[in-house]
């Protein structure tokens, strides 16, 4: 099953890769200044969330997630909280992926940042640091804001926005839910496949696609070793 799914989501990736090269940049990046280049997609089992950062608003945290992406640490993880009109939260690494952690991946997960506050509001596709009491105790998860939330603007550090994917976001707020003291949780597991991540300015999309194949085949590889092991 996990090579399949690989399988699909590398005939996936490449093509929207394809679309990257022959379209150029998005609606959003052409809109948004604080928009930088890079791109990341999260490949759930309801879509594609793609989304860009804000290199010049939260630099500390665009480095952190970016670094975690990097690492692979969102693949097989969730997203565990969908309140319609509000939020979609990504859980935490540590404790939300299926698959193990390697060593470098749970260092990394488990380090804080300081938080990036600023003056960029939250409305609907905005990313948005989690954290707890601490301002300065953000990890790995983060949220999809799924509406205009003026009372997080200066409290929680935005650090950049989706690009694509709102038709996605949507679907996740139709899907059934419970609440669990504060939060109100999907029903199903809202899986996040896979991901990975390319850059709307490279000058050769070849280039591009070949560096994605080889990501794709080693994230493929690392759920297919968890699951020989697991099953064995």
């Amino acid at each position: 099953m996990a090579v399949t799914l690989g399988h699909a989501a590398a005939a996936v990736a490449l093509l929207a890769v394809a679309a990257v090269c022959a379209d150029g940049a998005s609606t959003f990046y052409s809109s948004d200044p604080n928009l930088g280049s890079a791109r990341v997609v999260f490949q759930t089992n309801y879509g594609d969330i793609e989304f860009g950062f804000f290199p010049h608003v939260a630099p500390k945290t665009v480095e952190h997630i970016f670094k975690l992406v990097r690492l692979g640490c969102y693949n097989t993880n969730h997203i565990f909280r969908v309140d319609k009109g509000f939020v979609a939260q990504v859980a935490a690494v540590v404790g939300g992926r299926t698959a193990p952690m390697n060593a470098v991946q749970k260092r990394e997960a488990e380090k804080t940042i300081v938080g990036e506050f600023s003056s960029v509001k939250h409305v609907r596709g905005i990313l948005s640091m989690g954290r707890h009491s601490d301002p300065d105790s953000g990890g790995s998860s983060f949220s999809f804001l799924l509406g205009d939330a003026p009372h997080l603007d200066g409290q929680y550090a935005v650090f950049g926005r989706v690009t694509k994917g709102d038709d996605t976001l949507r679907k996740l707020e139709r899907l059934p839910t419970r609440r669990e003291g504060i939060f109100v949780m999907p029903i199903e597991r809202i899986d996040i496949l896979s991901t990975y991540y390319y850059d709307i300015d490279i000058e050769s999309c070849e280039a591009e696609k070949s560096i994605l194949r080889r990501r794709l085949s080693e994230s493929a590889s690392e759920v297919e070793r968890w699951r020989r092991k697991c099953f064995a």
